[in-house]
């Protein structure tokens, strides 16, 4: 199959996923409908290697690791956070409900790697999905390095349906407080929110560290240099540290981006800046459904029983210890349930459904600011917290955990 040809196959499947995604308005993910897709594709025609004949070989997709993890360092900002301290305690709660009910249930059904594997996606998104299923492949574990992936793929068809509901009754009772004259309006969560779009649109001008600089000489070029130092960075650290701890170099790469970003080194979403974003995150996507060249119609079989059953012991799990959570921070069961609940899809499906629910509930604009300020700050920054620091975090703990073959 020529290079050409193998791109054009894969950039259509990521196409209609985009357009089918659209279309029922995210409760059908695009990734499932890309992983049927390609599974239809590797069991019928596609070479098992197309990925990496279209342009991205296992060692292109890690740089993109290596550049989108640093830009995610870069929007999370320490102060936007620190405000958002009742939304990270519940965020923190949710997390901890779904791995101590995932241990449990492991412990009494499925064996060590299942476990292990299976918790840090229940977490996050494609990232600890990745380092989890490369920690499988690793060790021979061709099953459970699909099972990591499509754990990712599935958990988004609980999720979203439970937290539409969660939001809609959050917002019916908000909008009776404020139709009745005793709604308090959320100043906090707003400024919050627009600290955090401005991050959704950022177009700073050149970073602080470099401000004697005229602006034309911050070019793309300069831009992925200074990642790429941050990623070397965290890659060096990483390996000095070796014969001391063991750091999965992700979770570096996260936690160097925030200081880069802190320091003025790199502006923040600098990846966007430079235009390299949505390749990287293409790049990435066919990487993840590379994975999937491996699946074939008996281990799908054999993966069904441990997915459903840890995708409800999560879900179970961080409903019962983000309520406890909530009742103790004084927030009502739905936000609280809602909040835990975008471990399972993160951005940008958290700020979709959101929307999606307030402009069901209203069609006043007074009345979307009230709802808007109220829910959708605590939704971007619970997915921040899940999908983007702590899923990592635990991926990068939990990978050199696997027991090999």
């Amino acid at each position: 199959m020529p290079q050409m040809l193998a791109l054009v196959l894969l950039l259509i499947i990521l196409y209609i996923g985009d357009i089918v995604s659209t279309r029922t308005k995210a409760w059908i993910p695009s990734v499932f409908v890309c992983a049927i897709l390609f599974l239809v594709g590797y069991w019928t025609f596609f070479p098992s290697d197309i990925v990496a004949r279209a342009g991205i070989p296992p060692v292109v997709a890690v740089m993109f690791m290596y550049l989108l993890i640093v830009n995610m360092g870069t929007l999370l900002s320490v102060k936007e956070l620190l405000r958002q301290w009742k939304t990270i305690l519940i965020s923190l709660a949710g997390i901890a409900g779904i791995v101590i009910l995932a241990f449990f249930v492991g412990y009494l059904f499925f064996d060590f790697n299942t476990t292990i594997i299976a918790i840090p996606p229940l977490v996050g998104g494609i990232v600890s999905a990745i380092i989890m299923a490369k920690g499988a492949t690793d060790a021979g574990l061709a099953d459970l390095a699909v099972f990591a992936i499509i754990i990712y793929i599935m958990q988004g068809f609980i999720g979203y349906p439970l937290t539409s509901i969660m939001l809609k009754r959050e917002g019916k009772r908000v909008l009776k407080q404020y139709h009745e004259g005793t709604w308090k309006s959320d100043v906090e969560a707003k400024s919050n929110l627009d600290k955090h779009d401005d991050v959704l649109t950022d177009e700073n001008p050149m970073p602080r560290l470099f401000a004697a600089i005229p602006a034309q000489y911050n070019s793309s070029y300069f831009i992925f240099l200074r990642i790429a130092i941050v990623g070397f960075l965290a890659y060096s650290v990483s390996e000095l540290l070796k014969p001391v701890v063991t750091i999965n170099v992700f979770v570096l790469c996260l936690l160097f981006g925030v200081i880069a970003s802190s320091f003025g080194f790199l502006e923040r979403h600098p990846l966007k800046k430079a235009g390299g974003f949505g390749l990287a995150v293409m790049g990435l996507m066919l990487f993840v459904f590379d994975t999937l060249n491996r699946a074939t119609p008996e281990m799908l079989v054999r993966l069904v029983t441990p997915l459903v059953v840890f995708i409800l012991a999560a879900v179970v799990g961080m409903f019962i210890f983000s309520i406890i959570a909530g009742k103790l921070l004084k927030v009502s069961t739905e936000m609280a349930f809602s909040i835990a609940l975008t471990a399972l899809y993160g951005f940008p499906a958290d700020y979709i459904i959101t929307n999606e629910v307030i402009n069901h509930l209203t069609k006043d604009p007074k009345e979307k600011e009230v709802l808007t300020s109220h829910m959708l700050a605590p939704m971007l920054i619970g997915g921040f917290i899940s999908v983007t620091i702590v899923s990592v975090i635990l991926a990068g703990i939990m990978v050199s955990m696997i027991v090999g073959h």
